[in-house]
């Protein structure tokens, strides 16, 4: 029953997740990425301030000062910032594909920089996922678009952020980890502003927009967490992918996108590959458990 409610939650949050997208996106049509991502930041980091306080969790931690968190702060800037200009820039159908190679980076990195075994057929899927997303990307083709390395980068900021937070003192909550992770997006979207130019002033469109926005990304965040928690990691995790069955309809209906073959057949790939990994990481954890 825990892996069913598990499920929905994690469905339900990814739901989330793809909505926030789109809210971003149609913001950035008004206002400048660097100004997105410091009302955003803004948003998130007092909405989760207010959870660690309710939780009774202290907002400051004397172990935030560790190479981890530090590394975690650096890979969360890329992300955010390479995504947020992904999904300004390109098609939100596209971006939302490449992300979901994301776990197939963190179980490489994982191998790479935690020494996790990871068998031949493990990497072959990894290597299966990664021309998926070269399908999506189609480099030196008529359909490539500059912009879309943005989304590469964000890839590797949220993955680089996940394998940080493996080496995380585990005395730090969720909750103070988001504050400090929505903390940095001020100062870099306070920085971007200065490269790309003034703030506009945002009117009730955009202000709704970036409200509802934070309110579905921190909901998303908290049902990601309780998800991972509820149930089997290996029976939630797959349901992650269901991100990218929201951004697609959200793309066709909202923003008017026609995914072509190319980017369903990378995408298709994409998901594969990261399925058989999660399978065969399950398989085995079994084996080990004799």
């Amino acid at each position: 029953m825990s892996n069913m409610r598990g499920s929905v939650l994690m469905v339900a949050a990814m739901g989330g997740f793809a909505l926030e997208d789109m809210f971003i996106k149609r913001t950035a049509k008004v206002l400048p990425v660097g100004e997105i991502l410091m009302i955003f930041g803004l948003a998130g980091m007092l909405a989760f301030i207010v959870m660690a306080l309710w939780r009774r969790e202290r907002v400051l931690h004397p172990a935030i000062a560790s190479w981890p968190i530090l590394l975690r702060a650096i890979a969360e800037v890329a992300g955010r910032l390479g995504y947020t200009l992904a999904i300004a820039l390109t098609p939100l159908s596209n971006a939302s594909a490449i992300l979901q190679a994301t776990p197939l980076v963190v179980v490489a990195g994982a191998a790479l920089i935690f020494g996790e075994k990871v068998g031949w057929r493990r990497w072959a899927a990894i290597g299966a996922g990664f021309l998926g997303v070269l399908i999506v990307l189609r480099p030196g083709m008529e359909g490539f678009q500059l912009a879309s390395l943005f989304t590469v980068l964000g890839m590797l900021g949220f993955a680089g952020r996940d394998l940080a937070t493996r080496a995380a003192a585990p005395v730090l909550s969720n909750l103070q980890l988001g504050i400090y992770g929505f903390f940095m997006l001020i100062p870099t979207g306070a920085a971007l502003l200065l490269v790309t130019g003034g703030a506009a002033m945002p009117g009730a469109p955009e202000v709704l927009g970036l409200a509802l926005a934070t309110l579905f990304g921190v909901a998303s965040y908290w049902g990601l967490t309780a998800a991972m928690r509820m149930g089997e990691v290996s029976v939630i995790t797959p349901f992650r992918y269901t991100r990218l069955v929201f951004a697609l309809v959200l793309a066709v209906l909202v923003f008017g996108e026609r995914p072509d073959a190319p980017m369903l057949a990378g995408s298709a790939l994409i998901i594969a590959s990261g399925l058989y990994t999660l399978a065969r990481a399950r398989k085995a954890r079994r084996a080990a458990r004799g």
